[in-house]
């Protein structure tokens, strides 16, 4: 008669644990709107191929549509801001999935001279005033974007002492810059990544 009583103890305190572990699931496993970034959600989702086509062509030949590049814009602002005030915090993790390594090795050598230099640099981003498609390129399975952006910032750099040696504290700056974004579009890798900047 006990083992009857022991082997539905068994079967209850069962039900009890399986009970809880899906309320754990359900709470742990619940999305809150918190969660960092994930780079590969900065550029939204993935611009579609055409076919196997192989050759380079213009953004004015109609390749890509307006929904297509409005949604890289977009995303291409949020890389902007990213890669701009990550640059001048020094934030090194922030910046790799986002640079290629070429852009990031040269990022990388100016973070490391202002830390050995005791250098600081102090930036607001104020926002982006303007960012257009000046170039799309495809060739073969990469896809190339350049943007024109016109931004302002309030920038400047001290000293070991907090002294300014460069920029103005209290006056907002009007910045253009002329970025190049690329991706392999069969790659696994989600990432956009910046390949070239010209000032």
């Amino acid at each position: 008669m006990n083992s009857g009583f022991e082997y539905l103890d068994i079967i209850l305190l069962a039900i009890i644990a399986g009970f809880i572990i899906l309320r754990l699931r359900g709470i742990l496993g619940r999305r809150t709107g918190h969660e960092k970034k994930d780079f590969r959600d900065v550029f939204g989702k993935k611009v579609t191929q055409s076919g196997s086509e192989k050759k380079v062509v213009n953004l004015n030949s109609g390749k890509l549509d307006n929904a297509a590049k409005e949604q890289f814009i977009k995303g291409a602002e949020k890389a902007y801001e990213m890669i701009v005030t990550s640059f001048a915090q020094g934030d090194k993790k922030t910046l790799k999935p986002l640079l290629n390594k070429k852009i990031f090795q040269n990022f990388s050598d100016e973070i490391d001279y202002r830390k050995k230099e005791n250098l600081k640099s102090e930036l607001t981003f104020v926002g982006v005033k303007s960012a257009e498609i000046k170039n799309f390129e495809k060739k073969d399975n990469n896809y190339t974007f350049t943007v024109n952006f016109v931004s302002e910032i309030i920038t400047c750099k001290k000293d070991k002492n907090n002294n300014v040696i460069e920029g103005n504290p209290d006056i907002i700056k009007t910045v253009k810059d002329v970025w190049k974004f690329s991706k392999n579009m069969w790659s696994s890798n989600p990432n956009w990544y910046l390949v070239e900047t010209q000032v």
